[in-house]
């Protein structure tokens, strides 16, 4: 390959990433003109449009999206093979973009910036919207170079690191009438929940369980954000199944009382995901190593606090007795830290087991 021919891949690549003729040119360091002229080249030589206007935007052609499907890896291992140490974060001069949700910028941002403050002042963080669906197309299309999903399907340019199980738990005003007691499945059922779904599907991971149990409740209301749901949950009656993480303010400020989920709602597990091009970036190895020890860290923290606060509500009883009118084994509705409980005691389940035990 002649060297001019690398340039144009390289002012090629900077221009998919960036979406726009000024913002590439600004990132290798060149002018504007220079950056048109070589992308003149470039449809010269490669006889295609390769970016056409939309609005005060650019949209790459099939062939261009084809084109850098290809060359995203090599170019990768190329600035790596060049400089496959080269950062320091005293001196570091980078951006790196999260695709990250409320929650995970509530935990990670402050204790994230303390760092940047003390040991790496040239670098800068930037949040983009993080859509669950999207996390692997969001890494392949350099929008960002770390993510965070549920989702762990095998993919070989995609790779994750597993950072918390979320718990899921009943939260309500602290004078609702289902706050004074144990939280039965019975009044579980009966109560209009609130339901926070971004898709706005009214539908859950609560719902399929009740309905393996041949039960089903009323979801009264839904929005699309939890940032609407605990105003809601404080001047009404509604009661809502939450991931604890998200309400840690309201639960542990006494501004919602809390309760165990009534039947275990399994959690999916929550990775943060990278591209395979930068497994040997530093920086990246360095950005990855901090957010995950901060998360990690926030989460043991939090289920301490937790497990002093949250109350009882599992069923076991009644899950047992549900499973049995529909001739199922209850024991894959049983959390696992009470199957444990159970085999090493015979005869009903005792109460000192349940008390205060959360279920993830």
């Amino acid at each position: 390959m002649r060297p001019h021919d690398l340039n144009l891949l390289m002012i090629f690549d900077a221009i998919m990433t960036e979406g726009a003729i000024t913002r590439a040119a600004d990132r290798l360091s060149m002018t504007q003109p220079a950056v048109s002229n070589a992308l003149s080249r470039m449809r010269t030589a490669w006889k295609d449009e390769l970016f056409v206007k939309d609005g005060r935007g650019i949209q790459p052609t099939s062939y261009a999206k084809n084109l850098w499907s290809q060359i995203q890896g090599p170019l990768g291992e190329l600035e790596v093979a060049v400089n496959p140490t080269d950062f320091n974060p005293a001196t570091a001069k980078r951006t790196f973009r999260i695709a990250a949700t409320d929650s995970i910028v509530s935990m990670v941002w402050g204790p994230l910036r303390k760092v940047i403050e003390n040991e790496a002042p040239g670098i800068n963080i930037h949040a983009i919207p993080n859509y669950d669906m999207e996390t692997d197309k969001i890494l392949k299309d350099a929008e960002a170079e770390l993510t965070f999903s549920k989702h762990q399907e095998p993919d070989s340019v995609i790779r994750a690191e597993h950072v918390l199980d979320p718990s899921w738990v009943v939260i309500m005003r602290p004078d609702h009438p289902l706050a004074a007691s144990q939280l039965t499945l019975d009044d579980f059922v009966a109560a209009d929940h609130l339901l926070v779904s971004v898709t706005g599907d009214v539908t859950g991971p609560t719902d399929q369980v009740l309905a393996n149990l041949g039960l089903k409740r009323r979801v009264a209301m839904s929005v699309n954000q939890f940032y609407n749901a605990t105003p809601l949950l404080k001047e009404s009656n509604l009661i809502c199944v939450a991931p604890s993480l998200v309400v840690e303010k309201e639960i542990f400020s006494g501004e919602l009382a809390v309760f165990e989920t009534p039947v275990e709602i399994v959690s999916s597990p929550l990775s943060v995901m990278w591209h395979k091009r930068q497994d040997q970036d530093a920086g990246l190895q360095w950005l990855r190593g901090l957010v995950v020890k901060f998360i990690r860290e926030r989460v043991q923290r939090h289920e301490l606090l937790l497990s002093q606060c949250c109350r009882k509500a599992y069923c076991a009883d009644t899950v047992k007795r549900l499973m049995a009118q529909r001739n199922m084994d209850s024991s894959e509705f049983t959390p696992a830290h009470l199957q444990t409980a159970n085999d090493a005691v015979a005869g009903p389940e005792p109460e000192p087991v349940l008390k205060d035990k959360v279920i993830a």
